[in-house]
C-alpha cells in the first residue's frame, strides 16, 4: 500500500500486468514485450488513472475498427465494424489486403499498418500496389518522422504516425515537417491520457486512439482518451479485448455494433486472486 494506492501484480496470459487501485479508479501498467514503450511512461499512465482520473468526455461512445493480424480471418467477424485494419509487412500483403477488401465490400474503411517495417523505397512501392484497394490510410509505413515526411510527398494514400511519436518534441517535429495526415496514440507509451491529448494538440492532425492489447482496465484508458479528444474523425483501434483469452473483469470492454462505450472498469477480486503473480522473496531472487 502506498498512500491510498494499492498495486496488484499479475500474470495474465503470460504477460506481466501491474494494476493500480486508487481513489480515482484503476490503472494498468503492462508494457508489451517487443513493442516500444518506456516502462516509466506506462507507470505514469497507470498512476494518472488511479489517482487523478481522466478529463471530462465530449462523447459517450467511440467507433472502433476490426483487426486482421494474420493470413486467415473470418469475414463474418468484420461485418459490424465501420473500419478494418490489416497488419502488413510480409511477402503476401497484396493478396491479404485484396481478400479483406473483397470480404468487407466497398463501404467499409480499410487501413493497413506496417509498424515501421519498410524502408522508403519499399514503402512507396508497396503503397502503390495496395492503393487500388481504396486504403483509408497507412499506419507507420517507415520508422522515422523524417522518412514519413519524405514518403508523404511520394504517395497518394494518407499516412499516419505511431511509434515515432512519443514526446511533445516528436509531435512538434511531426507538425513542423508536415509529415503525417494522422497520429495514432496509445495511452501507456506516452504516459497517460493528458499527455496524449497534449501530443494530439501539438501534432495538429487528427488522432486515432489504439491499444496495446491490454486488459479491459488499460483499454478503458484508451476509451477515456478517445472520448475526450475534441475531434475524432477515424475509428479507433480499441476492439482488442475480445481477442484476449483472459481478462481481469467479468464485464469486459467488447464492442457492440462496431462501437465501444466509455466507462470505468471494475476488476473482479476472484480474477485478481487467480492471476496474482507469485511473490518472490529476497532469498529466492538471489539464489
Amino acid at each position: 500500500m502506498t498512500g491510498r494506492v494499492h498495486e496488484h501484480r499479475l500474470t495474465v496470459d503470460g504477460r506481466s500486468v501491474r494494476l493500480l487501485e486508487g481513489p480515482a479508479g484503476w490503472g494498468e501498467c503492462s508494457p508489451l514485450p517487443g513493442y516500444p514503450c518506456d516502462p516509466q511512461a506506462a507507470w505514469r499512465a497507470a498512476w494518472e488513472a488511479a489517482t487523478v482520473g481522466w478529463p471530462s468526455p465530449v462523447r459517450s461512445d467511440v467507433a472502433v475498427n476490426a483487426l486482421v493480424a494474420g493470413p486467415t480471418f473470418e469475414p463474418a467477424a468484420l461485418a459490424s465494424f465501420p473500419a478494418v485494419k490489416v497488419k502488413v509487412g510480409g511477402a503476401r500483403d497484396v493478396e491479404l489486403v485484396a481478400a479483406v477488401r473483397d470480404a468487407i465490400g466497398p463501404s467499409v474503411a480499410l487501413r493497413v499498418d506496417a509498424n515501421g517495417a519498410w524502408d522508403l523505397d519499399t514503402a512507396r512501392d508497396q503503397i502503390a500496389r495496395l492503393a487500388r484497394y481504396d486504403l483509408e490510410l497507412v499506419e507507420q509505413p517507415v520508422p522515422s518522422i523524417d522518412e514519413l515526411a519524405r514518403l508523404r510527398r511520394r504517395v497518394a494514400v494518407p499516412v499516419a504516425a505511431d511509434e515515432c511519436v512519443r514526446t511533445p518534441a516528436d509531435a512538434q517535429r511531426l507538425r513542423d515537417l508536415d509529415a503525417a495526415d494522422a497520429l495514432v496514440l496509445k495511452v501507456q507509451p506516452v504516459g497517460g491520457v493528458r499527455a496524449a491529448l497534449e501530443l494530439a494538440e501539438r501534432a495538429g492532425v487528427p488522432a486515432i486512439v489504439s491499444s496495446m492489447h491490454e486488459t479491459s482496465v488499460g483499454v478503458a484508458a484508451g476509451l477515456a482518451l478517445a472520448a475526450a479528444l475534441p475531434e475524432l474523425r477515424y475509428a479507433c483501434g480499441l476492439a482488442t479485448v475480445a481477442s484476449r483469452v483472459s481478462d481481469v473483469t467479468l464485464d469486459r470492454l467488447v464492442p457492440v455494433g462496431g462501437r465501444l462505450w466509455a466507462r470505468p472498469v471494475q476488476p473482479d477480486r476472484g480474477l485478481l486472486a487467480r492471476y496474482a503473480a507469485p511473490v518472490v522473496s529476497a532469498q529466492d531472487a538471489s539464489s
